[in-house]
This record gives structure tokens, C-alpha cells and sequence, in this order.
């Protein structure tokens, strides 16, 4: 856990951006694919379905071969103006396959020839790739690829009748999200894991300026289940509460408390999403809990708020993990949840954890981008205090000041606030203080 914090604490020192407009482009409590289904086949110039017909591994210099036979077409490589298919090729439903990538059965040429050999894209038509893929007959291969007058395949995904299906009726990227996110909701765990990633990957990559619309579409039962169930992978935890927290009750937050209060001395994949649906549905009454239980609380406690004892009746310390992770849900609110908590309740609670050191900096950086000025008297007495004089902190507090500092008039007789003026005789103090620390974080200082 020391490296993880090591890692924020890095990430933390390194700048301070002040920014109204954060950034929004994905579901912030999910890992995403690289490319989901959809995007690869909007990406691509044919895509079919294929059978496995027979194959030939590679032997001494001579590369193996997988002979595949098209049953549908999804799509096909059209003509295009500059370059046109001779009379050979046919409509716009055929395309050359790559030299050294595929061959016509029964089509002469080999992979080592010169000339591309032509293949129409119809159902029927076999086509061989120059790679080997074990396979037995009538094993199906979804194909996708990319060219023109010739056609790159690449690697053929293994699919069944229900994966197919799914890829076939793929609403296309430029659709509203709301259609989108109706079709893919329905795979989230589909038994199928090609399927059921997919459609994960889709959420994953949603911003939640699109997620949140959805709430009266969301299959809440079954958020229900996949929350408390062994079985759902922990990285969708996150999205699973947050989908709860939009389309819930009061009988999911008290479902939702118990996920929380788990007792765990281990890192908690998706928790920081749970609490921010918790947050959302509960709102103040909540975080009032959250700050009892993750925020302020330095040990694991039980629903009624007494510590949980350990086999040898000892006290088990929170771990840094879930702290943080509530730390990330007070983020969320003050990002994507204006209005659902007063910002001012908000700072309350990050103000409580100054008092952790190992979070100090990290929580000085979010009250300096949360315009929270009352804490200058706070941090100007933590400056070198014991557990808080380590570099890192030091120049939370200088940025803080530097950004508390900072004033844009608005016309001419615009006086700084002020939080303003103090700030500045703050910086000079510190400044005096140790000038080092202060020019070190001037260096990387910016403001957005």
C-alpha cells in the first residue's frame, strides 16, 4: 500500500491545475478497453462472418494456412472514385484480399506471390489466410479488414450464434447514447464473456453526463444481485453502485451501507464508485456516515460505529485504501453531482482529513481547487509540524498560498477578497521561512 501512496502522493506534487471544467470524458470509476466492438467495426472496411474449413501449420520456411468460408457480410469494402475495381472484381460487395494474407481456394497463387489475389466478398466464397488457426469444422470466426482494393485481415475472433447476433445488431458510435447504452445495458453480465466485456467496455468509455440519463432504463433488481454476488468481477463494482445510486431506493442504500461496512484489510476494487451511489441517493445524511465511518474514523467500524476487534481483540486500523477511496467519492460529488450536497458540506469533510498526514497533500492540492480559503491559519500551523514536515506537503501549502493569491478583476474598481491579501503575506512569510521550498514549487506552478 506504501508504493500506491508513494505513487499519489507524486502524482500530487507534481503540478496543481485549478480548473472549473474537469474533465468528463469516461466513467470515472472504470477501466475501459482500448477499442470496444462497436468502434473496431466502425473502424474497419469489411467485416464477416466466417466458418473454419481446414487449416496447415507452418512447415520449415513455409508459413501455415487457415482456410475460412463466408456464410454472411456485415460489411463490404466499397469503391471508391480514385481507384476502381476492374471488371474482374465486380460490385462493390468484392474486394481483393492481400498478398501474403489470403488466397482464393483454388486459386493457384500462393502467399509468396507478387500478385494480389481476388476475393468476393459473398456468402460462400473461401477465402485462406496466411496464419494458422487450430479449429474444427464449423467453428465460426468473425473477420474484419482494412483497405480497399486490398483487404489486411486481421486476427479472426472466435464467435458463437449469440455473440454474432450481438456484434450484428452493434448500435454504431455516431447513434444517441441513450440507444446506445439501452442495447448495451441489457449484455452487462451476459454469460458470454466476449458479450458481457463488451458491453461493460461500452459503459466504461460513457461519460457520465450519458450514464446519468439513463437511471429509468437501469435493470435495478439486478444491480441488486451483482453488487452482493461473488461472482461479479470487482472491476464493475464500481459501476454497479453508481448505476444503483442513480435508479435506487431507500432499501438500496441500506443494502449499499452493508457493502460499504464490509469489514477488509485489503484494497477494494470499485468502492470508491459504491460510495459515490451511496452519496447520490443518500445525499447529506450519507456523507454524514461516510465521515464517520471512512473519513474520520481511524479504525474499521461496524454499522452501529464501534471498532471491529481482531482475533487477538485488538482494534483493525482502516485501511489507507478505503480512506482514500471516500476521499475519491467526495471528488466525484463535487464533479459530476452539482447540487446533490452543498459544496460548502463538501469541504467540510475534506477538511477532515488534514488530520491524516499520509493524505495532507493530496487534500490541500482538491481545497486549493475548491476555492476553500478558510484553512490558511490551519496549514500556515502545519507548515514543518512533526508528521506534516515532508516535501511533498510543503509544497501543497506554497500552492495553495500561490493560488489563494491570485486575483483577476473584473472591472476597474474590483478589489481583491480578502483571502487574497492573506494569502500574499502568507507567501512572504514562507518565502522568509525557507525559500527553497517556495522556488521549488513556483517552477511547476500553473494555473488553468
Amino acid at each position: 500500500m506504501r508504493l500506491a501512496r508513494n505513487v499519489f502522493a507524486a502524482v500530487a506534487a507534481a503540478m496543481l491545475v485549478v480548473s472549473a471544467t474537469p474533465s468528463t470524458t469516461a466513467c470515472p470509476f472504470c477501466s475501459a478497453p482500448s477499442l470496444t466492438l462497436s468502434e473496431q467495426l466502425e473502424q474497419a472496411d469489411a467485416v464477416v462472418l466466417a466458418k473454419w474449413v481446414a487449416a496447415t501449420p507452418s512447415k520449415g520456411q513455409t508459413g501455415g494456412t487457415t482456410t475460412y468460408e463466408l456464410v454472411s457480410v456485415l460489411k463490404a469494402v466499397k469503391e471508391t472514385p480514385a481507384k476502381k475495381l476492374d471488371e474482374n472484381v465486380g460490385t462493390a460487395e468484392q474486394a481483393q484480399v492481400s498478398a501474403g494474407s489470403a488466397t482464393n481456394e483454388g486459386d493457384e497463387k500462393t502467399a509468396d506471390t507478387k500478385k494480389p489475389a481476388r476475393v468476393n466478398l459473398e456468402p460462400g466464397e473461401k477465402i485462406t489466410l496466411v496464419r494458422f488457426r487450430a479449429g474444427k469444422k464449423g467453428d465460426q470466426f468473425l473477420l474484419t479488414g482494412s483497405g480497399t482494393d486490398v483487404i489486411e485481415w486481421s486476427s479472426p475472433l472466435e464467435v458463437t450464434d449469440a455473440s454474432y447476433d450481438y456484434i450484428a445488431h452493434l448500435p454504431k458510435p455516431s447513434q444517441p447514447a441513450r440507444e446506445r447504452l439501452a442495447y448495451f445495458m441489457k449484455s452487462l453480465e451476459h454469460p458470454e464473456q466476449l458479450i458481457s466485456n463488451d458491453a461493460y467496455g461500452e459503459f466504461a468509455n460513457a461519460p457520465y453526463k450519458e450514464i446519468a440519463p439513463t437511471s429509468d432504463l437501469m435493470p435495478r433488481e439486478q444491480l441488486r444481485g451483482w453488487l452482493t454476488s461473488a461472482d461479479t468481477p470487482s472491476t464493475r463494482i464500481g459501476l454497479y453502485g453508481l448505476m444503483l445510486g442513480l435508479c435506487g431506493t431507500s432499501d438500496d442504500a441500506s443494502l449499499m451501507e452493508q457493502q460499504i461496512l464490509q469489514p477488509s484489510e485489503d484494497f477494494r476494487l470499485g468502492i470508491d464508485g459504491l460510495m459515490s451511489g451511496y452519496l447520490l441517493l443518500t445525499g447529506i445524511e450519507g456523507l454524514d456516515r461516510i465521515d464517520a465511518w471512512k473519513l474520520s474514523a481511524k479504525y474499521i467500524l461496524d454499522v452501529d460505529g464501534n471498532p471491529i476487534l481482531d482475533d487477538k481483540g485488538e482494534k483493525t486500523p482502516l485501511p489507507f485504501s478505503e480512506t482514500y477511496s471516500a476521499m475519491q467519492a467526495l471528488r466525484f460529488m463535487w464533479t459530476y453531482a452539482e447540487g446533490r450536497i452543498p459544496k460548502e458540506r463538501l469541504r467540510e469533510s475534506m477538511r477532515l482529513l488534514l488530520d491524516r498526514p499520509e493524505l495532507a497533500d493530496l487534500v490541500i492540492a482538491d481545497l486549493a481547487r475548491w476555492r476553500d480559503w478558510s484553512m490558511q491559519d490551519r496549514l500556515m500551523d502545519l507548515y514543518g509540524a512533526e508528521e506534516y514536515n515532508i516535501p511533498s506537503i510543503k509544497r501543497a501549502i506554497v500552492r495553495y498560498m500561490l493560488v489563494g493569491s491570485k486575483f483577476k478583476p473584473k472591472g476597474k474598481d474590483d478589489k481583491p477578497p480578502a483571502h487574497v491579501e492573506k494569502a500574499k503575506k502568507n507567501l512572504d512569510q514562507l518565502r522568509e521561512q525557507d525559500p527553497k521550498t517556495v522556488s521549488d514549487a513556483e517552477r511547476f506552478f500553473f494555473i488553468n
